[in-house]
């Protein structure tokens, strides 16, 4: 679907429940993102199925598994996720702890952002994170989001960024 130097980004499938569980249960994934109650393999797959791939399908986009020319192996996660509570899309990203600090977070994310943009015509992007993970603050800013405001996110504390901040 997309590409770039080292990554192919693509539609996540439900043979990819290996991946999301082992993303979704790091220790990071949880700290910074949250636990989304995948505890089997069998729950992650419905997680693609009734989130993941359900965006594709309602929003005509959504999250997308991030792989390694090299290896073909999926590494991460980047894209978009429409959520109830905020006025406007939002960007997302997630990448195993082994593949952190190599710059693909960034690589990946410049390419959804490049076809949000430009083919998607998505306007303004916001993203939702978390106060003290400084890392994706980083990386939002450097993909061209300012802090927007604060809010109250299922009960805690987040930042709102957008690339039309208020």
């Amino acid at each position: 679907m997309l590409e770039t130097d080292r990554l192919r980004l693509r539609e996540f499938t439900v043979e990819d429940a290996p991946f999301m569980y082992a993303l979704m249960t790091s220790p990071l994934y949880l700290k910074n993102i949250g636990d989304r109650n995948i505890r089997s393999i069998e729950d992650a797959e419905a997680f693609l199925v009734s989130k993941i791939v359900k965006s594709y399908q309602d929003n005509g986009y959504g999250l997308y598994a991030v792989v390694l020319k090299q290896s073909n192996e999926v590494i991460g996660m980047s894209g978009f996720v429409r959520r109830e509570g905020l006025p406007h899309t939002d960007i997302g990203f997630g990448f195993l702890p082994q593949f952190m600090g190599k710059g693909y977070a960034y690589e990946a994310s410049k390419a959804v952002m490049d076809y949000a943009q430009n083919v998607l015509a998505l306007d303004p992007i916001l993203a939702i994170t978390n106060k003290d993970n400084i890392r994706s603050i980083t990386l939002l800013n450097k993909l061209g989001l300012e802090y927007s405001n604060a809010l109250d996110w299922e009960g805690e504390a987040i930042l709102l960024l957008s690339t039309r901040p208020q």
